[in-house]
């Protein structure tokens, strides 16, 4: 498949990139900083010196790719950030311009607190983890509702905590509900679940919660 990749200098998106290059996707990919891309003995990726924030920059290149994957983020956790909501949304304005269809894109499951997980694992959830990346889950929330609200063929992956652990293909997958006490999950395998996605029907149009 040709795909089109979003944040490919973080963890995960890193990991997206090597296991899409190791299984001979052809892939395009879109970074403000292409000499964090890594190099290594795979083929290598076509890469667009771009920003999500500046559609300008990568726009053309989004016709004829099969499919659009996005691990945008924002490091920034004192400031409110728009990368997510008008990223996403510069992303889904194009692939309605270049007649693309499919997206799977990366959010939390910080966003929410199922019922039933223990009082102390709600406590720090509630008063350390959604204070902390308060601005970033604002504004996950906000794509969220962006990427519903499209005619895009979308699906929303919400992991745990993300680790550097190795990929393992042995992980938990819950569609439209809440996962049984989530913990962590690696990034390798959050790629993994990313890039088995793309052509699962059964996740289209469904937010995919995922963890070990």
């Amino acid at each position: 498949m040709k795909l089109l990749v979003f944040g490919p200098t973080g963890g995960t998106g890193a990991a997206l990139l090597a296991q899409a290059l190791d299984a001979g996707h052809d892939v395009t990919v879109v970074a403000r900083t292409p000499d964090r891309i890594p190099a290594g003995g795979r083929a290598r990726p076509t890469v667009i010196t771009g920003d999500a924030l500046e559609p300008r920059t990568w726009q053309a290149a989004v016709e004829g790719h099969d499919a659009v994957l996005s691990c945008l983020g924002s490091r920034d956790r004192k400031h409110p950030t728009t990368v997510y909501s008008r990223g996403t949304a510069n992303i889904i304005d194009a692939m309605r311009h270049a007649g693309v269809r499919r997206l799977v894109c990366l959010s939390s499951a910080g966003l929410d607190i199922p019922p039933g997980i223990p009082l102390p694992q709600r406590l720090v959830t509630r008063f350390l983890i959604q204070r902390l990346y308060r601005h970033g889950y604002a504004d996950m929330t906000a794509m969220e509702g962006i990427v519903r609200d499209s005619a895009v063929d979308w699906t929303i992956i919400r992991p745990p905590m993300l680790t550097d652990g190795p990929l393992t293909g042995s992980y938990r997958v819950a569609m439209d509900r809440h996962l049984q006490n989530p913990k962590t999950v690696s990034r390798a395998d959050l790629a993994h679940c990313m890039l088995n996605r793309i052509e699962d029907r059964d996740t289209w149009c469904r937010t995919v919660e995922i963890s070990s």
